[in-house]
């Protein structure tokens, strides 16, 4: 019997950057069909409004198949759970970013044992792109084209200034 695997990528997309991209890419290469979740996220007070999140994220993906683009604010395994995932998508880029990963593996898996959480790392060219990194750039009007996906890059563009202050 052949099983439907469905991954979910949670995470803040604050915006999605070249390096996301690249993380759904593999992810769609490993299993049957992605689901990038992405996280209301007050705590960390996010540039972007969670609808111009979803509108940045779905305009990314809109090519590729197998994709599904959802907004939450619960626990990531409940989610998960509700949209039948047992595969939790994490990117790692760097050292720095193993410890916390792994930690909230961890804390994953003991909310929930069905829960798998798989690390991709993006390709090198995109290791060192980070959401927070192109945030400053655009706080100082710095060039961000090579680091976002094109479709980002237009709705960044087509807002005003004042709405990234």
């Amino acid at each position: 019997m052949m099983t439907h695997k469905i991954a979910l990528y949670p995470g803040t997309f604050d915006p999605i950057t070249n390096g996301h991209f690249d993380i759904i890419e593999r992810a769609l290469g490993l299993f049957d069909e992605v689901i990038i979740a992405v996280a209301i996220s007050q705590d960390k007070q996010p540039m972007f409004t969670l609808h111009e999140r979803i509108e940045m994220v779905e305009e990314s993906v809109k090519g590729l198949k197998n994709v599904r683009v959802v907004g939450f604010d619960n626990l990531t395994v409940e989610l998960a759970k509700t949209h039948g995932a047992s595969i939790l998508i994490r990117g790692l880029r760097a050292v720095s970013d193993f410890e916390y990963e792994l930690q909230l593996g961890y804390l994953n898996n003991s909310l929930d044992d069905t829960i798998e959480t798989v690390y991709l790392m993006p390709k090198l060219k995109h290791a060192f792109i980070s959401s927070s990194i192109v945030r400053n750039l655009l706080k100082f009007n710095g060039k961000t084209e090579h680091l976002l996906p094109q479709e980002v890059q237009k709705i960044i563009g087509s807002m005003t200034s004042c709405t990234l202050q």
